[in-house]
């Protein structure tokens, strides 16, 4: 019996518009890559992020088609194809894996997904996530996350005015000891070159954890020069995007020397290659987490057994799979500030009408 595959487009659908320093989306577009072959169904997901990642929008379609029509040729050719496409490669390793897993949609087993505790496994810590929006709305994430158990926060910033920004911080910090509460920014690059390093120092004030990203890619001398001057530590995001060697990813930490890195699967081409980043890293004494990109819980379920494998000791970017009306029933869970599998919820893929 021969492989077949196919792709089904898929839109997500926000709750509630979410904002960055990019702008505000309302929906999602993401792609799903359905292998069959001898009784078994493997999905992967193609989490493209039209914007950030480096796949070429006009010729995705096509070689998405392409690649289901050549899926004889076998997956180590296919993603010789593939470089120029990350979240398609991504959607392509994962599926295979999927495929060939002994149980429903466990890719890569740990003690995640076992359900030691009444069919839950121990859970991945995470950071709870603050979007950008007016300050009452920001606050009011800030109290439900809080309430929710959450002792570590992202806080997206860059697209309101700094000041009230650093108000925000401020208060949140008066009440929260940083033993009490850690807190990590995320500027997207939004920091012009000439202000980066004033604001830096003064989000230091804070006490925070890091920020991502202050200002825009491609600016390594600058970069390097704010890692060195800086007094809170940065941590590289969309730094390593697009990077498409080893030489090209090794040259740029040797470079930079950030004190963080953080992996986005579908945006840097697959699994594989966050493992050659944390290789990297450690052996440059750079720390590192892994984060979603907005994927469904289809893609988020193969980030985060792909982390739970990992000697891991800090809260993780794995939040966001609640952020949509219409996201893929799946046994992922936060309970306590902690992602888990729950093995007794099972996956559904009815909207995708296999």
């Amino acid at each position: 019996m021969a492989m077949k595959a196919r792709f089904i487009p898929y839109t997500l659908n926000f709750k509630r518009p979410s904002g960055t320093s990019r702008g505000v989306m309302h929906t999602k577009e993401t792609y799903f890559i359905v292998l069959e072959y001898e009784n078994k169904i493997g999905i992967g997901e193609c989490g493209v992020l039209w914007g950030l990642s480096p796949d070429p929008k006009e010729q995705y379609v096509q070689k998405l088609s392409e690649l289901c029509r050549d899926i004889h040729l076998g997956l180590d050719v296919l993603l010789s194809d593939l470089q120029d496409f990350p979240s398609i490669r991504m959607g392509l390793m994962t599926a295979f894996d999927a495929l060939n897993a002994e149980r429903d949609m466990e890719l890569y087993s740990s003690d995640f997904t076992s359900g030691t505790h009444d069919g839950i496994g121990p859970g991945i810590a995470i950071n709870g996530l603050i979007w950008m929006g007016d300050f009452t709305f920001m606050k009011t994430q800030i109290k439900d996350r809080l309430a929710e158990g959450f002792r570590c926060l992202k806080l997206k910033i860059g697209a309101q005015d700094f000041n009230e920004e650093w108000n925000l911080i401020r208060r949140l910090r008066l009440e929260y000891a940083p033993e009490d509460l850690e807190i990590r920014v995320d500027a997207n690059g939004a920091f012009s070159v000439d202000s980066a390093l004033e604001k830096l120092k003064r989000l230091s004030d804070g006490h925070l954890h890091s920020i991502e990203q202050p200002i825009a890619v491609n600016q390594w001398e600058i970069m390097a020069q704010l890692v060195q001057e800086s007094p809170l530590d940065i941590a590289l995001d969309e730094e390593l995007i697009g990077l498409s060697t080893p030489e090209q990813k090794q040259k740029m930490l040797k470079h930079i020397k950030p004190h963080y890195i953080i992996l986005k699967p579908s945006l840097i081409g697959g699994l594989d290659y966050a493992d050659q980043w944390i290789s990297w890293a450690e052996s440059m004494d750079i720390g590192w987490w892994v984060t979603s990109a907005l994927e469904s819980n289809v893609g988020l379920n193969a980030i985060a057994q792909y982390t739970a494998t990992k000697s891991i000791s800090m809260p993780q970017g794995l939040g966001t799979g609640s952020l949509y009306l219409n996201n893929i029933t799946s046994p992922l869970c936060i309970k306590k500030a902690k992602l888990h599998y729950d093995i007794n919820q099972k996956w559904s893929f009815n909207s995708l009408n296999l």
